[in-house]
C-alpha cells in the first residue's frame, strides 16, 4: 500500500471511529465555526493543509466536471440555473459523520423549498455512492463523484494534502450560479452547522 493510500485510509478510519454518534446527538456534533477554503482543518489537533484554488463567497462556482452516481452522465454546477444549490461535500459517505451529515441533508432538508437542490459531493467511486443512497433510502438526494481527479476540490480549495479527499464543507450557490454561503468545518470530525445553511438557502429561495 502507498504512502497516500495508507494516509487516506488512516483519516477514514479516524473519522469513522472518533466521530460515530447516533441522531439524537447529531446537533452536538455540529459546529458554527469555519476555516477560509485554501487554509487547513484539523484531525485529532494534527493540521491538514487544503489544496487548490480558494472558493469566495461572491464569485462564481468554477467550472468543474463532476459525475452523476445514479446516471453516470458528466455534471458541470457551474452551468446550473434557476435553482439554489445547496452543496454538502463529505470525505466519504462510508463514515458515520459523513452519514449523519448526509441523513440530516435528505431528512431535515426535505422540508426546504423545491427551488433548493441538495446535492452531495465526495471522493467516493459514483459505485460507492449509489450504493450507499440505496442501502441509506436517502435517494431524494443528487450525489456527484469526483473520484476521477480531485478537480472539483481543487477548483475550491477544499482538497486534503497527502490523502486528497474532500474537507468537510457547506457551499450555497444562488440561482445566477454565485457563491453566497460557505462554511468548512475547522475540525474534519465535527458536523458543519446544517441548520443555518438550510436558513440561508430558503433567504435566497425567497428572495426573487
Amino acid at each position: 500500500m502507498s504512502r497516500t493510500a495508507r494516509a487516506c485510509f488512516a483519516l477514514v478510519l479516524v473519522v469513522a471511529v472518533s466521530a460515530c454518534a447516533s441522531t439524537s446527538e447529531v446537533k452536538k456534533m455540529m459546529t458554527t465555526h469555519s476555516v477560509d477554503p485554501g487554509t487547513s482543518v484539523t484531525m485529532q489537533g494534527k493540521p491538514l493543509k487544503l489544496l487548490g484554488e480558494p472558493l469566495r463567497v461572491g464569485k462564481p462556482l468554477p467550472s468543474v466536471e463532476l459525475v452523476d452516481a445514479m446516471t453516470m452522465k458528466p455534471v458541470d454546477l457551474s452551468k446550473e440555473r434557476g435553482s439554489i444549490l445547496l452543496l454538502s461535500v463529505v470525505v466519504s459517505t462510508d463514515t458515520p459523520v459523513c452519514e449523519e451529515q448526509t441523513h440530516y441533508l435528505g431528512e431535515q432538508g426535505s422540508s426546504l423549498p423545491v427551488s433548493v437542490k441538495r446535492i452531495v459531493i465526495s471522493r467516493d467511486t459514483p459505485f460507492a455512492q449509489k450504493r450507499f443512497a440505496k442501502e441509506t433510502h436517502l435517494e431524494n438526494l443528487q450525489y456527484l463523484s469526483d473520484y476521477k481527479t480531485g478537480a472539483f476540490g481543487q477548483a475550491t480549495g477544499l482538497l486534503i494534502e497527502n490523502v486528497m479527499l474532500l474537507a468537510r464543507a457547506v457551499i450555497i450557490v444562488d440561482r445566477q450560479g454565485i457563491v453566497r454561503y460557505i462554511q468548512i468545518t475547522p475540525q474534519v470530525a465535527s458536523l458543519p452547522d446544517m441548520d443555518a445553511a438550510f436558513a440561508k438557502a430558503i433567504e435566497l429561495a425567497n428572495t426573487p
